[in-house]
């Protein structure tokens, strides 16, 4: 039977695109954030697409609210899958004139429940 948790606990390397230019100016149209997404969606791991995978977001690049800001959450895994990919988001940053922000998913403490 295969093990239900991830095997690695390494955290997860990614970045927050944020919808504020750097003179801070909130950045337009108001669903930057899902349409950058939307484009993005078919970029995920091997064998995780499913019949409805066209209708949900790339766990590589999703759409996040960072202190009540639109953002888009960019997982370094997506430069490994597709680096063109991963290049145009970044790019879609800069030419934008938005700010990026590196983070880095720590896993769930051993134990913790809800």
């Amino acid at each position: 039977m295969a093990d239900p948790q991830p095997t690695s606990t390494a955290p997860a390397n990614e970045f927050f695109i944020q919808g504020i230019t750097s003179d801070g100016r909130v950045f337009r149209p108001s669903d930057w954030a899902e349409r950058l997404c939307g484009v993005m969606s078919h970029f995920r791991p091997e064998g995780s697409g499913g019949r409805n995978a066209h209708l949900k977001y790339s766990p590589y690049v999703r759409p996040t609210l960072l202190n009540g800001v639109k953002s888009v959450v960019v997982n370094e895994e997506l430069r490994k899958i597709e680096p063109l990919a991963y290049h145009f988001v970044l790019n879609f940053a800069k030419d934008n004139d938005l700010q990026v922000i590196e983070a880095c998913l720590l896993p769930e403490p051993a134990g913790k429940g809800g």
